[in-house]
């Protein structure tokens, strides 16, 4: 078992790093202890640019995602370091999978995930799960991946954002893309194991596909997104207060 994170077999649920050597308890609510860029060894790891190559930033390969916290999100997804994970991703997105589906696990300071469609954190799509494909990408804020079990070949369909920079998750789970625009409402999302109220997904589609933005979004709206500065340093971000709870 991987001493740093672990994703329960039975449950599929991210359980953040370091609980018996910092301390904390985070399977319990309290915050995890913050990862900094010192604790990576520089020395045995060179990070993949965060910026796509030209050929890669394209709306083919931009997965936006309307959220029921008041607007969309762009994700750039990354073929060039997984390749088969952004294939499910299209996938899923054009099959309609992702519409709908809750944010079920959502901790302050770490991560959101989405993408089960049982909204328990069991559940995944019905098709086979996926070898990994461990990169260089580094889980910086705006980082998106995929969840996993135990196993490093069980990613399926579940996915997180990540709030605050996690390198301890680097290499042990599957990078493969990041948020351009719209991070707001990526803070906005309600937390909690569940949330009382969970954010959704109102609706998933691959920005080449056109699809406007749902007219209809359930929470109130946040002032509009302006797009993420991919070169800037990360500053810690600014809680937003679970509406509804």
């Amino acid at each position: 078992m991987d001493p740093n994170i672990m994703l329960n077999r039975k449950t599929l649920i991210l359980i953040p790093a370091l609980i018996a050597l910092s301390g904390c308890t985070t399977l319990f609510g309290k915050q995890p202890k913050e990862i900094t860029p010192e604790t990576v060894p520089t020395s045995t790891f060179t990070p993949v640019a965060v910026n796509a190559p030209a050929e890669i930033a394209v709306p083919e390969n931009q997965w936006a995602l309307d959220l029921s916290t008041g607007g969309r999100v762009i994700i750039q997804l990354r073929p060039d370091i997984a390749p088969k994970h952004v294939e499910r991703i299209k996938e899923l997105t054009r099959a309609g999978f992702y519409n709908g589906l809750a944010f079920h696990r959502v901790i302050d300071g770490f991560m959101a995930q989405g993408g089960d469609p049982l909204g328990n954190g069991t559940g995944g799509s019905k098709l086979p799960d996926l070898p990994a494909e461990f990169n260089n990408f580094p889980h910086v804020r705006g980082s998106v991946s995929m969840a996993r079990a135990n196993e490093p070949n069980s990613a399926n369909s579940q996915f997180f954002i990540v709030f605050q920079p996690r390198f301890n998750l680097d290499r042990n789970y599957t990078a493969f893309g990041r948020v351009i625009s719209g991070m707001p409402y990526v803070d906005a999302i309600r937390r909690g194991e569940p949330p009382v109220v969970p954010s959704r997904i109102v609706q998933a589609s691959i920005l080449a596909d056109n699809k406007p933005v749902p007219p209809v979004l359930s929470e109130a709206p946040l002032p509009a997104p302006v797009a993420t500065d991919l070169n800037a340093p990360l500053a810690p971000a600014t809680p937003t207060p679970p509406s509804g709870n």
